[in-house]
């Protein structure tokens, strides 16, 4: 079977399939695992495979897939204009930010390369917009973090290690400001409470009465990310 992603994961102990809304296919593997062994562990679960992706299909109208003229940004507040300046005799993409334009100027007939160039962007500005932000809700918690990262995460919206480094997705900058504020919110509070204990909940409460429905809303904003972003 074609069209499926390989992950390697130095916490997963065997193989899993995941299949995401939109119908991407990724299969997550211990390191070091044979290819052949991936071909062959896809084959055996083909049909399982098909049976979801129909699924997901009758509940969610197929998206043609298209490069962005605008980006919406409702997480932080602003909206951008995406120009695409073709250059001959380049091979790469590349990306400047002006104000509220965003130029993407190179080989822009290859989709692939735009939406990279794309996601770069993406990554850079949220590190701009997310900083000061997680500072602020950090002071107001009274629980601090070493390193924030910004990363394109394909399950999940947030996470804090052990080390005190907290990663944020970029995607939440399509959702609304109250979920990007609720999973900072959720990150810093696992600084106290490396866990979902009953405690760990009562403390995201004290600083979000608001978490539950917050939470129950991350599971299917998967809908307001663009299709051109990939991430499902």
């Amino acid at each position: 079977m074609s069209g499926f992603s390989v992950r390697e994961s130095g916490r997963a102990k065997r193989l899993s399939i995941k299949v995401f809304p939109r119908g991407r296919v990724e299969v997550v593997v211990p390191k070091r695992t044979r290819p052949a062994d991936v071909r062959e562990f896809v084959e055996t679960h083909r049909d399982w495979i098909r049976k979801v992706r129909e699924q997901f299909a009758a509940e969610h109208a197929p998206e043609p897939f298209a490069l962005p003229e605008n980006v919406q940004l409702r997480g932080i507040e602003r909206h951008f204009c995406v120009q695409y300046l073709p250059q001959d005799g380049v091979s790469t993409v590349k990306y400047r930010a002006k104000g509220d334009t965003v130029v993407l100027s190179g080989r822009t007939s290859d989709e692939n390369l735009c939406v990279a160039a794309l996601k770069r962007w993406l990554t850079s500005l949220a590190k701009r917009e997310y900083a000061p932000r997680l500072r602020s809700v950090s002071s107001l918690i009274g629980n601090s973090y070493k390193k924030m990262h910004v990363r394109g995460q394909k399950t999940c919206w947030g996470s804090h290690s052990s080390s005190g480094t907290i990663s944020l997705n970029y995607c939440l900058m399509f959702l609304d400001p109250a979920h990007l504020r609720y999973v900072m919110i959720h990150e810093l509070c696992h600084a106290r409470h490396m866990n979902h204990s009953r405690r760990f909940w009562s403390l995201v409460g004290r600083f979000e009465p608001d978490y539950r429905q917050l939470d129950k809303d991350l599971n299917n904003s998967w809908k307001r990310i663009p299709t051109w972003v990939g991430i499902y």
